[in-house]
């Protein structure tokens, strides 16, 4: 008997060496493939002005070099004969080899096209602080390719994936309950920012807390509140409770109250006003438009008010503070005197 008709495993030597061949010859076209993707077609894609078959390059090499390894070795083991059994679970594992290389390959094409078109462009158009948050949608979107090439490679590979997903039971219940408000978490993040109903640096009201937003994230978002305090806020709460954005108003109305003595002429509120009007207008951060007007009689005092609009740059606090020092030294020049709380007591005599 020739040496090459022992059997080993119910294969002979000689198909055993014919399979090592299809095995080694594949490694060897592999190895050869990575060597004229990185001297050759990767200098060809240099000289062009284009990143796109660059990438194209870069991204596909790889899993390419891949699949001839895996091509090989199902063309060895086609010469190789096992029990029924046997080729069963072998052609479910290369079906699953095959599924999960073109998945990866897939997701290194769209992860590189994201990284280099997508995201910048986004960038641009967006505001800062949102590289954190465009990290964490590109990784979500690279795990749920993931596992929807899982699912359609354990399908391909005659796995029943309804029954796999059905047999999760109870505890597949309660994880997707466990789950949900993260899901709603991230789907409101993904519209705080293709919506833009606030950005970094906005002062907003939400949920009863009103503070400047520090951070949008895939998941919460922080703002610090007025009183200095950093609150945590979930992006679901975004999407279903009103949100206002105080830094989009165009002005901030401002109403200060006056009281003036009870001896004040006439004459005297009409001149008030009209000091009141002219201290408006004297000031840059102000709109021309304001009301001033003898709101009523008090309880000790002759009510003047004034309603004025402070500009969108203007300091919320600064501008209000200059607005009252003038008021008080103006009046004061005039003569106008303010009232303070007063009781007149009348004794009934017996």
């Amino acid at each position: 008997m020739h040496i090459l008709e022992y059997t080993f495993l119910n294969n002979t030597l000689e198909n055993w060496g014919i399979a090592l061949i299809y095995v080694a010859g594949s490694l060897v076209l592999a190895r050869i493939l990575y060597w004229v993707f990185s001297k050759i077609f990767k200098s060809f894609a240099s000289k062009t002005k284009q990143r796109f078959d660059d990438i194209l390059v870069d991204m596909l090499e790889e899993p390419i070099v891949l699949a001839v390894v895996i091509i090989g070795l199902w063309w060895g083991y086609d010469h190789l004969n096992f029990s029924d059994g046997v080729d069963k679970w072998v052609v479910r594992v290369f079906r699953i080899l095959v599924g999960l290389n073109m998945t990866w390959m897939f997701i290194r094409l769209f992860d590189a096209m994201l990284g280099e078109f997508l995201i910048p462009f986004a960038k641009r158009k967006t505001s800062d602080n949102t590289d954190r948050f465009l990290d964490m949608i590109r990784k979500t979107l690279k795990a749920i390719f993931w596992v929807i090439g899982i699912i359609i490679t354990l399908s391909n590979a005659d796995y029943d994936v309804g029954a796999l997903i059905a047999g999760l039971g109870i505890g597949g219940i309660a994880m997707a309950m466990a789950a949900k408000d993260f899901v709603a978490n991230i789907f409101g993040g993904i519209t705080v920012f293709f919506d833009k109903p606030f950005t970094f640096g906005d002062r907003i009201q939400v949920g009863g807390y009103d503070g400047m937003v520090q951070e949008i994230g895939i998941r919460s978002s922080k703002i610090k509140t007025l009183d200095g305090r950093i609150v945590i806020i979930p992006n679901h709460k975004f999407t279903d409770s009103y949100v206002e954005n105080v830094s989009l108003e165009p002005t901030r109305k401002t109403r200060v109250n006056l009281g003036l003595t009870y001896d004040t002429s006439h004459e005297r509120i009409e001149e008030a006003i009209a000091i009141l009007k002219q201290i408006v207008l004297d000031q840059d951060m102000v709109t021309d438009e304001c009301l001033v007007w003898f709101s009523g009689f008090g309880d000790f005092s002759l009510n003047v008010s004034l309603i004025y609009y402070i500009k969108k740059e203007g300091d919320l606090i600064e501008v209000p503070n200059q607005i009252n020092l003038a008021i008080l030294s103006e009046f004061n020049k005039a003569g106008l005197d303010f009232a303070f709380p007063t009781q007149t007591i009348l004794h009934k005599e017996a």
